[in-house]
């Protein structure tokens, strides 16, 4: 069982390669105890030695260190997350194409509106305290609500998970 999610922003995309065999080492060498992934893209169960937000930053840093590029380590426990899932306000009908955001902050209600006037059509966009909900009807490929018109347009970064990938992390988070 682990206390914390954490969902680290672009790995193993465009060049920032971040093997999870490592990424599971420098959590245990900072402390983290139960620690495991699940799958390649930055998906870091483990518990904390102490507050997880020093863990959080002491781990970018780590990073950052060891492989020369800055991301976020964005966390949250499995009851967040859980809460989150439950929250998304879009119907369901395809979990893939459904989002939970996690970001650093929480975004102002004109933030998010302006947000939402950037959605296409075939998007909704909702930000529910410091996660951001997505619903693409087609897939998120194609989509102009891109990493860093989300960070420019609500003023934190974050990184996104399918609905399928929010669930699996709350099961192993809590076997």
């Amino acid at each position: 069982m682990s206390d914390r999610v954490a969902l680290i922003r672009a790995v193993n995309v465009g060049g920032a390669k971040l093997p999870m065999a490592r990424l599971r080492a420098l959590a245990a060498e900072l402390g983290a105890t139960d620690v495991s992934t699940y799958i390649a893209s930055g998906n870091l169960l483990y518990t904390p030695p102490g507050d997880p937000a020093e863990f959080d930053a002491a781990l970018e840093r780590a990073i950052t260190a060891e492989f020369g590029f800055e991301r976020e380590v964005i966390s949250r426990t499995p009851d967040e997350l859980e809460a989150a899932l439950r929250a998304h306000p879009f119907e369901v009908v395809e979990p893939k194409f459904s989002y939970i955001y996690a970001l650093t902050g929480t975004p102002t209600a004109d933030a998010a509106a302006a947000l939402r006037a950037r959605a296409a059509d075939t998007e909704q966009v909702a930000v529910i305290g410091s996660d951001l909900h997505l619903r693409y009807d087609a897939g998120v490929a194609g989509s102009k609500l891109t990493p860093a018109v989300i960070k420019r347009t609500l003023g934190y970064a974050g990184t996104g998970r399918n609905l399928n990938t929010i669930e699996k992390l709350i099961g192993l988070a809590r076997p």
